[in-house]
């Protein structure tokens, strides 16, 4: 089995967006400080929710890719497989 991450090629990707909802939880903070509109507040969250996503979507994607692939081609998919589908699970109900 490889020894790098199935992400290495977008690891840098995902580090900007993540970088970037960091930015954006900071400036939600500020936003609650300043005792800025409800509305727009909750406007900012679902954005960073669907930064979020987009890292994930990335994660799965580059998982199946390359972890799954690999596994299913060593006869050890049905476990990855499972995994994944109880990640995708956890990850649906939050």
């Amino acid at each position: 089995m490889k020894t790098s991450k199935s992400y290495a090629a977008d690891k840098r990707r995902l580090l900007t967006r993540l970088r970037r909802i960091e930015g954006q939880a900071r400036g939600l903070a500020r936003m609650v400080e300043e005792d800025r509109y409800c509305i727009d507040i909750m406007q900012q969250i679902a954005s960073m929710r669907a930064a979020a996503d987009a890292v994930a979507l990335i994660l799965l994607r580059d998982h199946l890719d390359g972890c799954v692939r690999e596994a299913v081609h060593d006869g050890a998919g049905s476990e990855k497989i499972d995994e994944v589908v109880e990640a995708v699970r956890r990850y649906s109900r939050s």
